[in-house]
């Protein structure tokens, strides 16, 4: 039924079907990243055109004084998985009096260079900004977490951190 000239035909056709699709692939991607040269020949400009507004100031102030000590406890059972407040070390550095001290100086514990290389203190609007997203604040960190979504939980768990000193 198959003869050795049948298969022969079929895959070259194969073959030769591959190749096209391949060369047509790699003209199409010169064509389409093919740089411009030069500057811009026209810029239209529009009237009325006016800047963008700047982005709503965040009140740490106000968000704070909404913040319960009591809630941020039970927040933060989730922190308390590596980290505890009776001065001792665990995956991660004590929290004891964390509010306004400096990044990354608890003696004796092992940062990541993520953190070392930050500089500053931890204010609650640093605080803040990290327990968001601790590592879209500091990439690179070794902080597993992902972080708290809501700002009250954050607020909670500084205003807890606070009560705690």
């Amino acid at each position: 039924m198959f003869d050795t000239m049948l298969i022969t035909k079929v895959a070259g056709s194969l073959c030769g079907a591959l190749l096209i699709l391949l060369l047509g692939k790699w003209a199409a991607e010169e064509i389409y990243h093919a740089e411009a040269h030069g500057e811009q020949s026209y810029v239209i400009e529009i009237a009325g055109a006016e800047p963008e507004e700047p982005a709503e100031e965040f009140d740490i102030i106000a968000v704070m004084a909404a913040a319960d000590p009591d809630s941020g406890s039970g927040v933060f059972r989730k922190c308390s998985a590596c980290h505890k407040l009776d001065g001792s070390d665990g995956v991660g550095p004590h929290l004891n009096g964390v509010v306004d001290r400096e990044i990354a100086t608890v003696g004796g514990f092992g940062y990541s260079g993520a953190l070392t290389g930050l500089g500053g203190a931890w204010t609650p609007e640093e605080l803040y900004a990290f327990l968001e997203n601790p590592k879209g604040y500091a990439p690179g960190t070794t902080m597993g977490f992902a972080g708290l979504k809501k700002s009250s939980d954050r607020a909670d768990v500084i205003a807890y951190l606070l009560s705690t000193e």
